[in-house]
């Protein structure tokens, strides 16, 4: 197997969780080398690295001489991204996994469909909170309903949660640009990391705003009869919340026009309030509509991350459907967003030895 982009925030938590697992044999890769030591040094049992640059002419053939049987994808930004790694598994014979939450990457991956097939091979993009996790909460919750109307999730990091350019790039690109929403029964827009709202998690309510994610395309299509779908996301501070918000507005009135440019210099400047706030982050997904006997019904299931562990659920998906892999335990193939390959029990059972409790209760 091989960790693309292994020495970032998510992927040295992939390195580090699939390093003690007998079944893999890990190849770290990037572009540096040095980081890539470091990280073999600190994991302390063997695997292999590699220096990979995906930009190169000749990556694929470089990537063919690892000979994987599994890619595993988290160099991001992956907006603006294209299938170049993707489309490099398929020459080389291998599976691929992404932790993809742009929405036209992860809704696109599907053009390699024909060609995975035909190859035998599976190519899932999105094996992270979004669209896995999500959708994995909707499907456990979907047999409590006669029908669903309303879909919102959201996302809050604790302050403290560590935090990289790509993260903050990804954030940063939808701000105050327009984002395609499904709400109330037709497509509207909203603006990215505006109309917000106090959203409760199980700590208490954070202020958060519109994201844009691949889940605004997928969910509508996937649950018929659905008619508004909203993903948020917000941080911690107030200060940092109203700083990202007002940005936002600068987008939206064009005096900024590539804030996502700025991602290194903002990253810097919020860990200078690294000191403020928790390492307390959480996750909730929302399902409104009615019961089998039409009673009106709505759902949160929520996810409370502790000790640092938030950026442990973004990988997890990843993580498990690696594992299921290797046990022969996945029998799709093709090219496809991931929602469906793993049920929510599996995931929150890779949570375990993770300070991560999740639970479901009735609102409203």
């Amino acid at each position: 197997m091989v960790v693309i982009g292994a020495t970032g925030v998510f992927g040295s938590r992939i390195a580090r969780r699939l390093a003690q697992d007998v079944r893999f044999s890990l190849v770290l890769a990037g572009r540096r080398l040095a980081p890539l030591e470091a990280l073999r040094d600190s994991i302390g049992r063997h695997v292999d690295i590699a220096q990979l640059d995906m930009e190169r002419s000749d990556a694929a053939a470089h990537l063919g001489r690892l000979q994987p049987q599994l890619v595993i994808h988290t160099a991001g930004p992956f907006q603006g991204q294209d299938y170049r790694v993707a489309e490099a598994c398929l020459a080389v014979d291998s599976d691929y996994l992404d932790l993809a939450d742009g929405r036209a990457f992860v809704c696109g991956i599907t053009r390699l469909d024909e060609r995975a097939r035909r190859t035998g091979r599976l190519l899932v993009s999105g094996a992270s909170s979004v669209p896995a996790l999500s959708a994995a909460v909707v499907d456990a919750l979907l047999p409590r309903f006669g029908r669903i109307e309303r879909i919102e999730h959201a996302i809050s990091p604790g302050n403290r949660t560590p935090r990289g350019d790509a993260t903050v790039a990804s954030i940063l690109g939808y701000c105050g640009r327009p984002i395609r929403v499904w709400r109330d029964g037709r497509w509207q827009h909203a603006h990215g990391w505006m109309d917000g709202k106090r959203q409760s998690f199980p700590f208490g309510r954070r202020r958060v705003g519109v994201c844009e994610v691949p889940d605004l395309d997928l969910f509508p299509a996937r649950y018929p009869g659905i008619r508004t779908v909203l993903f948020r996301a917000g941080l911690e501070l107030p200060l940092l919340q109203a700083g990202t918000w007002c940005a936002a507005g600068l987008v939206r009135l064009g005096l900024i026009r590539d804030l996502a440019r700025c991602a290194p210099v903002l990253r810097r400047f919020s860990e200078r309030f690294v000191g403020f706030g928790t390492d307390i982050g959480g996750m909730v997904v929302e399902v409104s509509g009615t019961d089998p006997a039409g009673e009106a019904l709505c759902l949160r299931w929520w996810l409370d991350a502790d000790a640092g562990d938030g950026p442990q659920v973004p990988v997890t998906p990843a993580v498990v459907l690696a594992q299921q892999l290797a046990d022969g335990g996945v029998d799709a193939h093709g090219a496809m967003p991931c929602m469906g390959l793993l049920p929510l029990e599996r995931i929150e059972a890779g949570f375990a030895g993770y300070a991560l409790r999740t639970g479901i209760e009735r609102i409203g």
